[in-house]
């Protein structure tokens, strides 16, 4: 690219932007093959699993006998 090549520019929410030469900007394709790429997580936290094997409550009581 030569010194008085004009910059490229893109409009966007927050206004005017200029990109960078030789810089692709990150299209809406490459952003949710990424979202479907990264792993799982909760929305919520996870409730404990204290039933049977994995029940520390049970664990912790004293014997009555």
């Amino acid at each position: 690219m030569s010194a008085n090549a004009p910059l490229l520019s893109e409009p966007t929410p927050q206004g005017e932007q200029t990109l960078v030469p030789g810089v692709a900007p990150v299209t809406l394709r490459e952003r949710l093959a990424l979202r479907l790429a990264a792993p799982l997580s909760s929305r919520k936290p996870q409730k404990p699993l204290n039933i049977g094997l994995f029940d520390d409550d049970a664990r912790n009581q004293l014997s009555l006998f």
